[in-house]
């Protein structure tokens, strides 16, 4: 009875539950083993956890995160790690603002409007996601040093930029396109103006896109690697990701160090991602258009 209650969508048996909560299970763990490996060795400080199947520190310490926090310029004694803490938060801070500045109007165009070559801008913008960002990395280089932005904030979030740009207006062009043209044209009807409509009727039930985009735009900057440590030679200039590099050398890496260090990384991006979470969930359940 209980199969056949299976087969027309009724409840799964005893025996199927309990297998689909061990593979759940066993998935999670999976997931979650290499996450609670780099916990380990950032709270294990001068031991070596290999040889061990369990990712348990023998001696708990915060060792680790002191040395890595409290890293300072032997030269001068500035505290190098806030500065580059403050390199990573201004570039990719700045990347998702000026990346959904400049797309949220030019998605909003492609998503409402009908003109020349549309169609065309639509498949390079498509195009432009297809390429990575080190395949631009000669011409980029190239423009820094002409335009004097080699080793700079500025300049590195030009090269962001690059990337971001086309990915937020491919989000948000969607995210209009989604939203029904009668609110609009109601508020136009009531005496609005097509900008008007924009600012208070498109721009409020795109919010959660804009969020979600938003977050992807700062976390491709905070997490890239390869173009910040080929545009930045100056360890006061490093990002976070680059500052990371130097615990593993050529003859030797401290992975404590390193593990400490990927934890502090990982912090700011879950604190926002929780964050813009609130927002999403709220603003789904909001607006519509009534029948």
């Amino acid at each position: 009875m209980s199969a056949a209650l299976d087969e027309t969508g009724g409840r799964r048996s005893p025996i199927e539950e309990a297998l689909v909560h061990v593979a759940l299970v066993l998935a999670t763990i999976a997931a979650l083993y290499p996450v609670l490996w780099v916990v380990s060795l950032a709270l294990s400080h001068g031991e070596s956890s290999a040889g061990r199947v369990l990712p348990i520190p023998e001696h708990l310490s915060l060792g680790n995160f002191r040395e890595v926090v409290g890293t300072h310029d032997r030269a001068t004694g500035a505290w190098i790690f806030g500065r580059q803490l403050a390199n990573s938060l201004l570039v990719s801070l700045s990347t998702a603002a000026v990346g959904v500045a400049i797309a949220t109007p030019a998605a909003y165009a492609l998503a409402r409007f009908r003109f020349a070559g549309r169609e065309r801008g639509v498949f390079l913008l498509m195009a432009t996601q297809m390429f990575p960002g080190v395949a631009t990395l000669v011409p980029l280089y190239l423009i820094l040093e002409k335009l004097h932005l080699l080793d700079s904030r500025a300049g590195l979030v030009l090269v962001y930029a690059t990337t971001a740009v086309p990915f937020c207006i491919m989000q948000l062009r969607s995210a209009f396109e989604s939203i029904p043209v009668d609110l609009e044209e109601a508020a136009m009807v009531d005496g609005a103006s097509r900008f008007q409509a924009f600012l208070r009727v498109a721009l409020p039930a795109a919010r959660p896109s804009i969020a979600v985009t938003s977050l992807f735009a700062f976390m491709g900057a905070w997490n890239e690697f390869i173009l910040a440590a080929t545009l930045l030679s100056r360890e006061e200039a490093f990002t976070l990701p680059v500052a990371l590099q130097r615990y593993v050398g050529e003859h030797g890496a401290s992975w404590g160090h390193f593990a400490a260090g990927a934890l502090i990384v990982s912090v700011p991006v879950m604190a926002l991602f929780y964050v813009a979470q609130r927002h999403i969930v709220s603003g789904l359940t909001a607006g519509g258009v009534k029948g």
